[in-house]
């Protein structure tokens, strides 16, 4: 038998209880100790959570505790065994690097860090950090394996029921408010490239499929031309997805292509693409892509500012909405906004918006300036909404939508405890 602390870590001081440490389940050959679900157990009780006075009430805790441990360990193990999910090191290390900075504010001297990860049962910072590592990586791991299932259409939602989203609301939304809210109306009118810089961007994305077409490495070739900055880092990577996610003339390349092959170039208003096909399924495909955005020149820019006024002085004068929208905005920005927290806000929007409680048309301000694409947002306000309370009839939908997805992750697990040896040991 194992002796152990009542803490999360095994240093702990002399004095500290100390109780026989057992196996209280296991999981394929993973055990699950007594020991780490105590450590789970005081957690909460140190983080306010209701804590039973009684000692079977403290019981039925443990044992839900040590239940939701085993479903944590099926979803890690299921995600260790998914080669498509992947996540480094250096990732996350920089959320535990985040995360002890973030503690580490909360302390005036370096001696007060350290007395409280001693109360907390942790004989050093670097042992604190270890641990964080490891809960970081299951956290992720969990994470993504969820995302990964949801876009194979392997995790669909399950209708609640009236009762289910009731209860829901009861054990998690104690009278929660709302932020102030914004509803507003928007044409969004995006710079256009001249013919000279959509020249050149044309024929760099040409010489680079040449380039791929003779061999050379995709994700390198990203990395270093790329455009696509939420893709970049990753080679290019788009992960799967389905018809409807992206837009119209790169969807109707990308599902044409075959495993492996490199497309021509494919011009859509975000610039010019070429897409790679890494892995093909029935309704979804898992792709790279380069990006090339032309240049936007001043001249080009200014002549996009000078719009955007035109048809701001054109709705102050009464002009229709509706119709400057279909006729000037971009197509990949929603028209209506409708009830946004201003905390959401995107710093562009909030500079313009945040302080704005008044229903109106707004002047033409610039959004994404510092970007491949500039553009400027002429807005209405609709409505704007203070801090309130929610209702249960507020959120019914955002609850049918969490409840049923909890649902699926559940019937999920409930078919990895079938099909997994998971034990309770006494």
């Amino acid at each position: 038998m194992l002796v152990a602390g009542a803490g999360p870590a095994s240093g702990q001081e002399a004095t500290a209880p100390q109780f026989i440490d057992r196996i209280a389940a296991i999981v394929a050959n993973t055990p699950i100790l007594a020991s780490q679900v105590e450590e789970q157990f005081l957690m909460a009780q140190s983080q306010g959570g209701r804590v039973p006075d009684d000692s079977a009430g403290r019981t039925a805790m443990r044992r839900q505790i040590l239940e939701n441990m085993v479903d944590e360990e099926l979803l890690v193990q299921e995600a260790v065994r998914d080669t498509s999910i992947r996540l480094t090191e250096q990732e996350i290390q920089d959320q535990v690097e985040k995360t002890v900075q973030n503690v580490r504010k909360q302390f005036t001297s370096q001696i007060d860090f350290e007395t409280q990860l001693r109360a907390a049962g942790f004989a050093s910072e670097e042992e604190w950090r270890r641990w964080l590592a490891d809960n970081q990586r299951r956290t992720i791991q969990q994470q993504r394996l969820i995302e990964s299932l949801r876009a194979k259409g392997k995790l669909r939602a399950i209708p609640p029921t009236e009762e289910q989203m009731r209860a829901f609301w009861v054990d998690n939304n104690q009278r929660p408010k709302h932020p102030p809210l914004l509803t507003f109306k928007q044409i969004v009118i995006s710079a256009q490239p001249d013919s000279v810089e959509a020249a050149k961007a044309l024929a760099l994305a040409e010489s680079l499929k040449v380039v791929l077409r003779r061999g050379a490495n995709f994700a390198e070739v990203a990395k270093g031309f790329s455009a696509d900055s939420a893709s970049r880092t990753q080679g290019g990577e788009l992960g799967w997805f389905r018809r409807g996610v992206m837009v119209k003339a790169f969807e109707e390349v990308a599902f044409h292509l075959k495993p492996g092959q490199i497309s021509d170039v494919v011009r859509t208003p975000f610039g010019y693409h070429i897409i790679q096909v890494e892995r093909i399924e029935p309704a979804e495909i898992q792709a790279r892509h380069i990006l090339i955005q032309p240049r936007i020149a001043p001249a080009q820019l200014e002549m996009t500012r000078r719009l955007a006024d035109s048809v701001w002085k054109a709705l102050v004068a009464g002009a229709p909405f509706d119709e400057l929208a279909h006729r000037y905005a971009d197509d990949d920005e929603p028209v209506l906004r409708e009830s946004t927290p201003v905390g959401d806000l995107a710093p562009d929007y909030a500079k313009a918006l945040g302080k704005d409680t008044v229903p109106g048309l707004v002047p033409p301000f610039p959004i994404d300036a510092n970007t491949a694409r500039p553009k400027f947002a002429i807005v209405d306000v609709v409505k704007w909404e203070p801090e309130g309370e929610l209702t249960f009839e507020d959120v019914r939908e955002r609850l049918r939508a969490q409840v049923g997805q909890q649902l699926a992750v559940k019937a999920h697990i409930s078919i990895l405890r079938r099909t997994t040896y998971v034990a309770f040991l006494p």
